[in-house]
C-alpha cells in the first residue's frame, strides 16, 4: 500500500501502536481520498461501505476517531473497537484482507484498518450493494455498469472445475459413502452429483470436478498431482527425518489414515494419580482431526506440485498446506473472518463429520487446546505460499497435573478456563483477582466469577476481604508432593527415602507426584551431584546413597 503516499501499515508490523506527531499526520493523510476514509466511530453500515469499495478498488485505509475535517478525536483499538470491526467486516460479502491496528498520534490512540483490493472476485455490502472508491466517496455501481464490473472480476471456483475425469470412474464405496452423507436415495442420479459441485455436465459427458475426484476416486493423486498426504517424523530440531509416510485416497480417507498415524506416532502420558491410571492423549484427537481436515478442504489443488505435509517434531505437530489463507482471512482475523477456498471439499467433509461448520475449526482448534490445557495453537501465512499451524504438545501444565485435575473433577465440575486456576493454587500459589487476570486474560469480573465459582464447590477457600483478599487450596484436596515442593525440597525427599534402601523411578513418582521423565531427571540430577548411585540397566535400575 506504500505506493498510495501514505505509511505502509504492514499486517505484520506487530501488536505495538504506531506513532505520529500531528504535523506528520496531518502531512500522510491531508484529505479524504481514492485511499483514505475518515470516520469518528465504529458504526456498521459505514465501515461497510468503506471496506467493500476499497476491497473492489485499489485498497486503502479506514481511520477510525479522526473528524471529517481532519481532526484527530481519538479512538483506541479496544477489544470493543475491534469487534465492532469484525462485525462490520462479516456482514460483508467476501471482503478483501483487512487488519487493525492502533496509531498513537500525539499521545492520543486513533484506530487504523487497512483494506486490501480483493485479488479475485467482488466484494458486496449486506444490502447486496457493490461499491468502489471514487476520490473521497464510496460509490454504488449500478445498471450497465455493475455488469461490466462484475463480468471483468468475475472468478470460476478451481474445485469445482472439470477435472477431465469421467463421472463413471468414480469408486463404487465411495459414492455409496456420499449417498448415504448426503442423503441421496441414489448416487448414481447426475443432476445429484451436479447439485453437490462434484461433476459437471461436458460436451463429452458427465464429469467429476475437481472436488469430485478428491471424494470420489480412490487414488486422486493419479489424476490430480500431490493431492495428498506427507508425514515427516523428526527426532530433532534439524532437517533430516528418520521416517516417511504418503497417506493417499479419497479426502476422507485421509483425514481418517493421517490422524490415526500421528495419534499412533505421539502415543500418550502414562500418569498414576491417587488410585487411578491415566493416559492422557498427548494431543486432543479432535485438534488434530479438525487441522488436519483443514488443511485438506483449504489448500490449493491448482499447486499440483506440492503435497499438504505434517512434521512430528518433539514438541509439536507441525502442519503446512500450499497456498495462502482465503480471502478475507488474516493471521489476525483467523477466528473471527469465514471463507473457504474449496468450499465444496468443506461441504463434504462436514457431511462425513470429519470438519466442523465454516467458521468453526479455528474455535474448535483453540478452545479444545485450551481445554487440555496445552499452550495455544500458530496459525502462519507464510507470504501466500503455504498456510502452517502449529500444535504444541506440550504447555506449562505437566501431564501429571493434567492427571490430578481430571482426578478433582470426579468431585465436582470445573469450567475449562478454572482448570489453570485450579494447577496454580496446587502449586502453592495464593491466588488474587489480578493474578487471574494475567492468567486467563480476562476482567475483573470475570475474575471475580472464577474463584468464586472455585470457593463455592469447595476447591479453594477465601482469605481476607475486599481488597486484600486472596483463594488458597482448600485442605481437603490433596496436591501431589511435586506440586508444593520447590528442587531443594524434592531432593531432600528423596535423600530421605533412599536412607531406608535403595529406591526405583516409580517408587519416586508415587511419593512425589512427578512423571516418568521429572522423576528421571530430579534423579539424574541427583547422581550427577555424587549424592546417589545407579545401579543395574533398564527396568532393574535403582538408587542408593553414594559411598562417602
Amino acid at each position: 500500500m506504500a505506493k498510495h503516499g501514505y505509511p505502509p501499515f504492514h499486517p505484520r508490523s506487530g501488536a505495538s501502536p504506531m506513532v505520529m506527531t500531528a504535523d506528520e499526520f496531518a502531512r500522510a493523510f491531508p484529505a479524504e481520498s481514492d485511499h483514505v476514509e475518515r470516520k469518528r466511530g465504529t458504526g456498521s453500515r459505514e465501515l461497510q461501505r468503506a471496506i467493500v469499495a476499497f476491497s473492489n478498488s485499489d485498497g486503502g485505509v479506514i481511520l477510525i476517531g479522526v473528524g471529517d475535517r481532519g481532526a484527530v478525536l481519538g479512538r483506541p483499538a479496544t477489544p470493543g473497537t475491534e469487534d465492532a470491526i469484525h462485525e462490520a467486516a462479516l456482514a460483508v460479502h467476501d471482503p478483501g484482507r483487512y487488519w487493525i491496528h492502533e496509531l498513537l498520534v500525539d499521545r492520543t490512540a486513533v484506530t487504523v484498518v487497512p483494506v486490501e483490493r480483493r485479488s479475485q472476485g467482488f466484494a458486496q455490502a449486506s444490502d447486496g450493494a457493490v461499491l468502489v472508491r471514487r476520490g473521497a466517496r464510496s460509490v454504488p455501481l449500478i445498471g450497465g455498469e455493475l455488469r461490466r464490473f462484475i463480468s471483468e472480476r468475475a472468478l470460476s471456483r478451481f474445485d469445482v472445475t472439470d477435472a477431465g475425469v469421467p463421472s463413471d470412474a468414480a469408486d463404487p464405496a465411495l459414492l455409496e459413502r456420499i449417498r448415504e452423507a448426503y442423503g441421496w436415495r441414489s448416487a448414481a442420479d447426475a443432476h445429484l452429483l451436479e447439485g453437490a459441485g462434484l461433476a459437471v455436465t461436458t460436451a463429452g459427458g458427465i464429469n467429476l470436478t475437481i472436488s469430485g475426484a478428491l471424494a470420489l476416486l480412490a487414488e486422486p493423486q493419479e489424476r490430480l498431482g500431490k493431492a495428498l498426504i506427507e508425514i515427516l517424523r523428526y527426532r530433532d530440531e534439524g532437517v533430516t527425518y528418520d521416517r516417511r509416510e504418503e497417506i493417499t485416497g479419497s479426502v476422507e480417507e485421509q483425514v481418517v489414515l493421517a490422524s490415526r498415524f500421528v495419534m499412533e506416532e505421539l502415543g500418550t502420558d502414562v500418569v498414576v494419580s491417587g488410585l487411578r491410571r491415566y493416559e492422557l492423549p498427548r494431543l486432543p484427537e479432535e485438534v488434530l482431526r479438525e487441522a488436519i481436515a483443514n488443511a485438506v478442504a483449504h489448500r490449493s489443488y491448482e499447486d499440483v506440485g506440492r503435497s499438504t505435509r505434517i512434521e512430528l517434531r518433539p514438541d509439536r505437530v507441525v502442519i503446512v498446506s500450499p497456498g495462502g489463507l482465503p480471502e478475507p482471512v488474516t493471521e489476525q482475523n483467523i477466528r473471527e473472518a469465514q471463507s473457504a477456498r474449496n468450499a465444496t471439499v468443506l461441504d463434504v467433509l462436514r457431511r462425513l463429520r470429519l470438519a466442523e461448520d465454516l467458521g468453526r475449526g479455528v474455535d474448535v482448534i483453540q478452545d479444545r487446546m485450551a481445554e487440555a490445557l496445552l499452550d495455544p495453537p500458530t496459525f502462519e501465512d507464510l507470504d501466500g505460499h503455504s498456510v502452517r499451524v502449529i500444535l504444541p504438545i506440550r504447555g506449562v501444565v505437566t501431564p501429571q497435573e493434567r492427571a490430578w485435575v481430571l482426578e478433582v473433577e470426579r468431585q465436582g465440575a470445573i469450567q475449562s478456563m478454572d482448570r489453570l486456576l485450579l494447577v496454580q493454587a496446587a502449586r502453592g500459589e495464593e491466588l488474587t483477582n489480578a493474578r487471574v487476570r494475567e492468567l486467563l486474560a480476562v476482567d475483573s469480573r470475570d475474575a471475580r466469577l472464577a474463584l468464586q465459582r472455585l470457593r463455592d464447590a469447595g476447591f479453594v477457600e477465601q482469605v481476607g476481604r475486599r481488597g486484600g483478599t486472596t483463594y488458597v487450596l482448600s485442605p481437603s484436596l490433596r496436591a501431589p508432593a511435586s506440586f508444593r515442593m520447590k528442587l531443594d525440597d524434592l531432593k531432600a525427599l528423596v535423600l530421605q527415602l533412599v536412607e531406608s534402601g535403595p529406591v526405583t523411578n516409580a517408587q519416586v513418582r508415587k511419593e512425589t507426584g512427578l512423571d516418568r521423565a521429572g522423576a528421571l531427571r530430579l534423579l539424574d540430577t541427583l547422581v550427577g551431584e555424587g549424592r546417589l548411585e545407579r545401579v543395574g540397566e533398564r527396568r532393574g535400575t535403582k538408587y542408593l546413597l553414594a559411598t562417602p
